[in-house]
C-alpha cells in the first residue's frame, strides 16, 4: 500500500516537535485515523489534540507498544522524535524488550531501530518511512541563513563532511566539528548537542569551529534522521560554534521560522552545501 493510499497510521512519538509537525502534515495529506504512542518523560503533551488516540508508556515497554497498534487495527506506523540517549542504560525494558536487547551485539540507534522494526513486522506492524509527509522540512542544496563563509569555513565544512560520513558509516554518530582542519569532537551517544558544547569549548574564546551533521550514505530513512531546530541552533552560539552544515534531501529543518530566526540573532550561519 502506498503512502498515498493509507487511511490510519501508528506515531511512535520522541521529544521534540517533529512528532507534532508529522501529525499535522499526516492529516493534510489525507491520514484520517492517528494512534500515537507516547513515552513519560520524553512526547510532547501538546501531540495530545492532533491525533486521535494516544497511548503513554515508559520506554521499553516493546510489548505494550506494538499491541497498542495490534488491538487499534494499525498495520503501518511511523517512528520521528528523539529519545534521550541515556535512556539505553536506564530503562526497565519488559520481556519481549529484554530478549530484544541480549539478541543486539551492537547497541547503536541503527540495530536498535532496525530490530524494533522486526518485532512489529512480527505482529503484523510495517515500519515505515515518515520522508514522504517531511518534504517540506528538507531544504535543498544551496540553501543558506547568514553571512557567506570564508574559505577556510568552506574547507572546514568539507573536510566535516568527510568525517562525518565515516563516523556515520560506523554507527557511531552523525554530527563532527572541525576548526581549521581538526576534528575536536565526534557526536557518541550523549548525543548532538554535548559533542557541540564539547567541540565549541575546544575551540576556545576565539571560536571559529564549524559543525557538520548528516546521516551515513546506507541510513535507514525509517528513524534517527538528523534533525536541526532551535535547540541545535542555539547550542551552537553559546559554545561558539558559529557555522552549521547539514545535508540536502536527508536533513530535517524543524520549526524553520523560529530556527532561522535564531541563526540570524544569534549570528550562527545555517548551510547545505
Amino acid at each position: 500500500m502506498s503512502n498515498r493510499q493509507l487511511t490510519s497510521l501508528g506515531l511512535i512519538a520522541g521529544s521534540r516537535s517533529l512528532p507534532l509537525c508529522l501529525a499535522r502534515e499526516a492529516r493534510a495529506a489525507g491520514i484520517q485515523r492517528l494512534v500515537a504512542v507516547a513515552f513519560e518523560g520524553e512526547t510532547d503533551p501538546a501531540l495530545v489534540p492532533l491525533v486521535d488516540e494516544i497511548v503513554w508508556m515508559r520506554v521499553g515497554q516493546l510489548d505494550r507498544m506494538i499491541q497498542a497498534f495490534v488491538t487499534r487495527g494499525i498495520h503501518q506506523c511511523v517512528m520521528v522524535g528523539q529519545i534521550a540517549p541515556s535512556n539505553l542504560f536506564q530503562l526497565r525494558p519488559d520481556l519481549r524488550a529484554m530478549k530484544l536487547l541480549l539478541q543486539i551485539q551492537k547497541r547503536n540507534a541503527h540495530s536498535l531501530f532496525s530490530a524494533i522494526g522486526a518485532e512489529l513486522a512480527r505482529d503484523g506492524v510495517e515500519l515505515i518511512e515518515a520522508t514522504p509527509w517531511l518534504r517540506t522540512l528538507m531544504p535543498a542544496s544551496g540553501y543558506r541563513v547568514g553571512r557567506e563563509l570564508s574559505a577556510q569555513e568552506l574547507a572546514d565544512v568539507a573536510y566535516g563532511r568527510e568525517v562525518a560520513l565515516q563516523v556515520a558509516g560506523l554507527d557511531i554518530g552523525q554530527t563532527v566539528v572541525v576548526k581549521e582542519g581538526a576534528v575536536l569532537a565526534v557526536e557518541g551517544l550523549e548525543g548532538t548537542d554535548a559533542c557541540l558544547a564539547r567541540g565549541g569549548d575546544l575551540a576556545g574564546k576565539s571560536g571559529g569551529a564549524v559543525a557538520v551533521k548528516i546521516a551515513k550514505a546506507s541510513h535507514d530513512m525509517r528513524f534517527d534522521i538528523p534533525c536541526v531546530g532551535p535547540r541545535t541552533v542555539e547550542a551552537c552560539a553559546e559554545h561558539g560554534i558559529r557555522v552549521l552544515a547539514f545535508e540536502a534531501g536527508r536533513s530535517l529543518l524543524l520549526d524553520r521560522e523560529e530556527t532561522e530566526r535564531l541563526a540570524v540573532s544569534l549570528k550562527v550561519t545555517l548551510v547545505v552545501p
